[in-house]
């Protein structure tokens, strides 16, 4: 398929719009005419997957670490989406490009836990508040914890995390992975569909707990041209952040406030934060790249502004 034949006709961009237009599922059911918000939900995720991947492959590439900008008051903002896995090919890439960027007279902002596995001896390279906001927001919840009890700072968060439901779906997304060598890619791709039906979660739609997720960050760990393609996946996988909070946050009210809220966090924490800088960097997990870049927008557009905010 071409550039011109991948992109969005009229009827596409303001399907598109509609859609982005929604602030609420009870909004977006009337937009995609559902039954009833579940519906909605589920009907506007196989639209947007679609409609949102046809809009991204007409988009140049550019050298360079990938990531979405978006300019605030005269300052850019470019938010990029990496893997957590620490790898030696990951880190070197990121370090190359970040230092580059601190060279330059950027600011660079990492997602709380990033920096301590690609840039602990950079001293330019700050570290958020984003996990330790979400800690103290989920401890106020009246609701029965599984995130509670976590450390006061970031040590240790990723082994309480990591509960035995998600290392068995790893296990298993691990096995399915490792047949495609014999069985081959389409096989591969079909059989981690039906274990993503069987073992994702309604919470785990809203976080793109999915085999193809799996695959995409396993991939652009080892080498980082990948990047792009794994950021792309979390743009198609989500929609808007009003409706992917609301879902979450009627499923797992901690969830939402441990992934999707700290996309909000991490955007306005940058913004408070800069010292003026022509050019931030925020440099995020992949799945929080969307949701970052929503924000940023907001700001932007004049729609957001930073009354209350206090540095934890």
């Amino acid at each position: 398929m071409t550039g011109s034949d991948a992109g969005l006709d009229a009827a596409g961009r303001r399907r598109l719009a509609a859609i982005r237009a929604a602030e609420s599922l009870a909004a977006l059911a009337s937009v995609v005419d559902a039954a009833d918000e579940h519906e909605a939900y589920f009907t506007a995720k196989r639209e947007w997957r679609d409609l949102r991947g046809r809009e991204l492959a007409v988009l140049p590439r550019r050298p360079g670490l990938p990531g979405s900008c978006v300019v605030v008051d005269g300052h850019t903002f470019c938010a990029h989406g990496v893997t957590h896995a620490a790898t030696d090919a990951e880190r070197t890439f990121l370090r190359e490009h970040v230092t580059r960027a601190v060279d330059a007279g950027a600011t660079v902002y990492c997602e709380q836990g990033i920096r301590r596995m690609y840039f602990d001896d950079l001293p330019a390279v700050c570290e958020m508040d984003d996990y330790r906001w979400a800690m103290q927001r989920c401890a106020e919840l009246d609701v029965d914890s599984h995130v509670g009890d976590l450390l006061d700072g970031f040590d240790g968060l990723a082994d309480q995390v990591d509960s035995l439901a998600a290392r068995f779906q790893t296990a298993v997304f691990s096995l399915v992975d490792s047949g495609r060598e014999v069985y081959g890619e389409e096989f591969a791709r079909a059989l981690g569909d039906v274990a993503s039906s069987f073992l994702t979660s309604h919470a785990g739609l809203a976080v793109g707990d999915e085999f193809a997720s799996f695959r995409l960050s396993r991939a652009a760990a080892e080498d980082p041209a990948r990047l792009r393609d794994l950021q792309h996946y979390y743009e198609r996988a989500f929609l808007p952040q009003p409706l992917e909070r609301e879902w979450l946050r009627r499923h797992d009210p901690e969830l939402e406030l441990v992934t999707h809220a700290r996309n909000e966090r991490m955007a306005d924490y940058a913004v408070y934060h800069n010292d003026d800088a022509e050019r931030v960097h925020l440099v995020v997990g992949a799945a929080h790249q969307p949701g970052v870049r929503y924000y940023l927008e907001r700001f932007r557009d004049g729609d957001r502004e930073l009354s209350g905010f206090e540095p934890v």
